[in-house]
């Protein structure tokens, strides 16, 4: 036995030395088992040595990760030893976590490792060490008998032999009293005695890396992943193809025929170093089986699929499971193309509905062309499920998707959405993921963004593999795909190697979040749009709004208290009185309802929509209304003031929905299909999502800023509802809807006509980000040297740690992990940190910054973290401090307050000088960093806010004026006209009409009527062209942007080049002209007289008469065949 060394009679090593036995004894049984085994004797180890010697600080985390990669641990390991450990911890999750099979040889190495580890120790900190070598012949022939329960039990716990919490810490006790003496004689051990571990190469590490990856796919090493399998027909010499060649990895299906075949490369390569040699072997392959099997290209830490038969190589976060490149495979002779399929109309596309079937086909033609992503922007109400539905029943008819997955941001979406999909597709399998994991087989799969984000890492199938491996869902559709693809979520798409399709009414266009170019298509030029105002104006299967702008003199200028009549100010003194409050000089407006709750103003708004808004059943009752609001406490007044109002009407007649009412979801049910509540009052949760026909009145009770949000909730109303009678108060009754009314209270539309081009802002950093971020900046900016002294060394160091600690602890079995391991085993060295680029502060900003979690469970003082980095930075950089230095001195007179507090107390000298001000005048960073690390956690013994208490005031507030028919420019500006016209001509450059024009080609009346309809209405109508290319002619305009074929403009100049009597100067300008053709399309005759032709020699002075007609004949012919029709 190889660690029997390890029991002594003093019990030295009893902390480990039965867990190091134990796995080695189980080998013979399992392999798995002793990689289990191996893992937790790694563990307790470890532990030993933490305990053992006092140079090593305990790390962020106690977990085993972050103890291996604690830098002190690191530098007192032996590099060798070190580098080993780190896969005995990965082969250990890999067996409790999956049901693979664990090969011998897998555990064999293992068990090495952890020998060199302990015996590393003995070397370092036993008494009495001699030189020793693993051998594989001492490992126990006869394995432990074990049943299955024992096996389950033992990878439950994660270890062969329970030990109890308390006798571990009584032996890391006995340690630490003998750690003093122990770090003396392990320096004074190190000098006397030799240590040589056995070599483990870097070939064998990095396969590892992707043995371990090619098993969580489900692929078992020697069964259906063969190594070094021998290839012949390599090239040998110069037309010799009698070489031999050995696949690192070849990937066999369920009838032993190859599926794929695995390049590795060393880790300090690329992947795609091997591409030629992979194509190689794919063509021996093909001598051998009549096909060629798809390449994964990987070096351990980056991974790329290439299948030349079907799609150019892209990056993937992983290897395919068997079944998904048999699929693969499949597709190469079982698909037939989707445009050739007729669209499903009972699903989507019937009557009025043929935008449904050309977003279709232009999702199916933009497939077909190679593109994996394909964005629709469709108006909110124009059937975009049921377009992704019918889209879904082509693809899977087409033989290109199988399974896909429905990514929605709300549970209610999601539900809502699998609804539909039952009636559109009721012969599929169907699968909610956030309310029924027992259904994941399902071909169609319905979640949110974070419950996929987890199964992704948890779920595991009958075999005990990953469920969803990276190509698991042939097709990603993503309702409303403007909100949520950003951020962590997009890690989702990052993982996913599948077809994507984006589902929205407003893309975001903007720098950080922009939905155009995730989903890879021009700015303002989605895979198809079909806007707003055709929908209502043109093909009518929509509703327009009808606005209508109330004012009061409250929710346009708050409450001024000199401006108020006497008996008003006596009232509102008596309100605030009741709170024992002060009444403020001013309530601004945008205070009202925030705090400010006042009955006349919300009476007025419900009287209003009560009196003014459209009716049902013959003008007896209001028709369905949403009441947006601006908190919950704000919807929960609007409520109680209706109840006091109308209280002849019943109890649900109104109902709030909001997130923190429980089952809130039923009223939204309730909303649809019954005929109580009448009216809904929703702060956020009736924005999207809700589908209701019956809609007739929205009332914006709240400021909105942002135009998707507004765009959105324009969009509750605007769907028909055939047979719907109502009474509208200005254009009398009717039958069907063919309006609904918007309520606007709080200037929207006002805003939304002014700020045509409404910024949505950045997406906000996290708290860990922002501090994670401020941190690295803040110790690259450190590396001048006016912080080269000691003292600002150390806090760069301490900044390094803290930073370093949260990486180490990363979890390695999450898949967020995995995809950036370059990144993550980089910034696991210290070494890393010790010069930071601008491009490593690029790689900790993201994806660093972004993985990282930290377990301050103080909010208030991360953020005060946040703030003083920021402060500290800006100080470094010489730029603005005043606004740090305001907050902060803000900040201690907040806490001047609360001095009861005994830890404020104790800390009041400090405050004191604080909010004096001039500390911080002096301050360099160290003293900065003093405040930072002394007040941090006092913060959260702030009073939040200004201790406001909310008032119920009893003013008068009557509707001031009242403007009908208002209107916003809030849809996407599509002016990208021009980038459509000029994508068209790209695309459509074959077409008869655009090659004739681009050959100089005479063209039909007919065939100029074509090109007036491709620019008038196929790309927009005549308005869009005029506002962007004002009057020049359509083929005038096709030859500006497509140029004039150049052969085409010889032979038009033919006939006159061919003039035996030109000279050398005049051929020479007539090639000019010809050269200005081509790249203009045509040309005035007038430009003959201009620059650049009027040099050397004019134009009138080089030809003679008869050659100034002629050249201008041509000239002028050439134009007329892109002006009119021929004769």
């Amino acid at each position: 036995m190889n660690f029997g060394f390890l029991k002594r009679a003093d019990g030295y090593y009893d902390l480990f030395a039965d867990a190091c036995i134990e796995a080695e004894k189980i080998y013979a049984t399992s392999p798995a088992l002793c990689a289990v085994g191996c893992r937790k004797a790694l563990e307790l180890s470890v532990k030993w040595v933490y305990a053992i010697d006092n140079s090593i600080s305990m790390p962020y985390r106690d977990n085993l990760s972050s103890l291996l990669h604690e830098q002190s641990f690191r530098e007192c390991v032996d590099e060798r030893v070190w580098r080993r450990l780190i896969g005995i911890n990965k082969l250990g999750n890999l067996s409790v976590h999956t049901e693979r099979r664990v090969a011998a040889e897998d555990a064999i190495l293992s068990l090495r490792s952890l020998f060199d580890f302990v015996d590393w120790i003995d070397y370092c900190y036993g008494p009495e060490y001699e030189n020793r070598r693993f051998d594989e012949e001492k490992i126990p022939k006869k394995g432990v008998q074990l049943t299955l329960q024992q096996v389950k039990a033992i990878k439950a716990r994660e270890e062969l032999i329970s030990q109890k919490d308390e006798e571990i810490k009584r032996l890391e006790a006995q340690l630490k009293a003998m750690s003093a003496q122990a770090t003396v004689d392990k320096a004074a051990h190190i000098e006397t005695r030799s240590f040589n571990p056995g070599e483990i190469s870097e070939y064998k590490t990095r396969k590892h890396y992707i043995d371990w990856d090619l098993a969580l796919a489900g692929w078992k090493i020697d069964e259906n992943a063969l190594e070094e399998r021998e290839v012949t027909g390599m090239p040998r010499e110069k037309d010799s193809d009698s070489g031999t060649g050995y696949i690192d990895y070849l990937l066999l299906g369920k009838d032993n025929r190859p599926l794929a075949i695995v390049e590795a490369k060393r880790t300090m390569y690329s992947p795609q170093k091997g591409i030629q040699q992979a194509r190689l072997y794919a063509r021996c392959l093909e001598n051998e089986y009549g096909y060629r099997p798809p390449i994964f290209l990987t070096n351990g830490f980056e991974t790329f699929f290439l299948d030349d038969d079907s799609a150019p190589m892209r990056k993937v976060s992983g290897f395919f499971s068997q079944d998904e490149l048999q699929r693969i495979i499949n597709r190469r002779s079982g698909t037939v193309k989707p445009s050739t399929l007729r669209v499903n109309e009972t699903i989507a596309g019937g009557g009025k509905r043929y935008y449904q079937v050309e977003a279709i086909e232009r999702v199916c033609a933009n497939i077909e062309s190679g593109h994996r992503k394909s964005l629709l922007v469709m108006a909110t109400g124009t059937g975009k499920t049921r377009v992704s539905a019918a889209l879904t029943d082509v693809l899977m008819r087409s033989g290109l998707v199988k399974n896909v997955l429905f990514l929605a941001d709300r549970v209610a979406l999601v539900r809502q959405a699998k609804s539909g999909y039952q009636d559109y597709l009721p012969n599929e399998t169907l699968c909610n993921l956030v309310s029924n994991k027992d259904d994941r087989n399902a071909r169609i799969v319905f979640s949110t963004y974070p419950t996929i984000l987890n199964a992704i890492d948890k779920e595991r199938n009958e075999d005990g593999n990953l469920m969803f491996t990276p190509a698991h869902f042939d097709l990603i559709i993503v309702d409303e795909a403007h909100r949520s693809i950003f951020k962590k979520y997009r890690a989702i798409f990052d993982y996913f190697d599948s077809l994507v399709v984006g589902l929205t009414a407003t893309p975001a266009n903007e720098v950080d979040r922009n939905t155009y170019d995730f989903f890879e298509v021009e700015r303002g030029v989605p895979t198809y749009v079909y806007e707003y105002n055709t929908a209502t104006e043109v093909d009518h299967v929509l509703v327009p709004y009808f606005g209508i702008e109330t004012h009061t003199s409250f929710m346009d200028d708050g409450i001024t208290y000199d401006d108020l009549s006497e008996e008003d100010r006596e009232t509102l003194e008596e309100d605030f009185e009741e709170t024992g409050q002060d009444v403020p000089e001013k309530i601004e407006s945008r205070e009202i309802n925030q705090w400010v709750f006042n009955e006349s103003t919300v009476d007025g708004v419900l009287e209003t929509l009560m009196e003014k808004g459209i009716k049902v059943n013959g003008g007896q009752t209001l028709g369905k209304t949403v009441i947006f609001a601006q908190s919950q406490k704000h919807a929960r007044f609007i409520v109680e003031r209706f109840g006091k109002l109308y209280p002849n009407l019943p109890g649900d007649y109104i109902k709030t929905v909001l997130h923190s009412d429980d089952y809130s979801h039923t009223v939204i049910d309730d909303f649809e299909v019954k005929p109580l509540p009448v009216i809904t009052v929703s702060v956020d949760m009736m924005d999207t999502g809700v589908d209701v026909p019956e809609i007739v009145n929205l009332v914006f009770f709240k400021k909105v800023r942002s135009k998707i949000k507004f765009w959105q909730m324009i969009g509750r109303g605007t769907r028909l509802c055939e047979g719907l009678e109502v009474v509208d108060p200005l254009n009398g009754p009717h039958v069907d809807k063919e309006r609904f009314f918007i309520f606007d209270w709080c200037k929207n539309f006002e805003f939304f006509r002014e700020h045509l081009n409404v910024s949505e802002g950045k997406i906000a950093l996290s708290l860990t980000e922002q501090v994670f971020q401020r941190q690295a900046e803040l110790a690259m900016l450190m590396q001048k040297s006016a912080f080269a002294a000691d003292d600002y060394q150390s806090l760069r160091q301490e900044l390094v740690d803290t930073m370093r600690s949260q990486v180490v602890a990363l979890n390695d079995e999450l898949f967020s992990v995995r995809r950036h391991r370059r990144e993550v085993e980089k910034y696991r060295r210290v070494e890393s940190f010790r010069l930071l680029t601008p491009t490593a502060f690029a790689e900790l900003k993201m994806p660093i910054s972004m993985l990282v979690v930290n377990d301050e469970a103080d909010v208030d003082a991360l953020r005060f973290d946040a703030l003083m980095y920021g402060y500290m930075i800006a100080a470094c950089q010489g730029g603005k401090t005043a606004g740090y230095k305001s907050r902060l001195i803000s900040i201690a007179a907040c806490l001047q307050k609360v001095t009861t507090i005994p830890q404020v107390k104790d800390k009041l000298p400090l405050i004191d000088e604080v909010f004096d001000g001039q500390i911080l005048d002096d301050a360099n960073l160290l003293d900065m960093e003093s405040i930072r690390k002394e007040l941090r956690g006092l913060i959260r013994f702030i009073v939040v806010g200004k201790g406001r208490r909310d008032v119920i005031t009893h003013l008068d507030d009557p509707v001031t004026q009242v403007v009908y028919g208002v209107e916003a420019d809030i849809g996407e500006d599509f002016e990208d006209y021009k980038l459509k016209v000029e994508r068209y001509l790209k695309d459509y450059a074959d077409t008869l009409v655009i090659h004739k024009l681009r050959n100089n080609q005479p063209m039909t009346e007919f065939e100029f009527e074509q090109l007036e309809r491709i620019f008038t209405h196929d790309l927009g109508n005549a308005e869009d062209y005029a506002k962007a290319y004002g009057d020049t002619p359509f083929g005038l305009l096709v030859r500006r942007l497509v140029h004039l074929d150049h052969d085409a403009a010889m032979a038009a100049f033919a006939d006159f080049l061919n003039d035996q009597s030109l000279n050398e100067q005049q051929i020479s300008f007539v090639k000019r002209v010809v050269s200005y053709v081509v790249e203009n399309g045509y040309m005035e005759p007038v430009a003959l007289t201009q620059p650049p032709f009027d040099r050397p020699q004019s134009f009138i002075r080089m030809f003679n008469s008869q050659q100034q007609l002629d050249l201008m004949a041509v000239i002028k012919k050439i134009k007329s065949n892109a002006e009119r029709p021929a004769a």
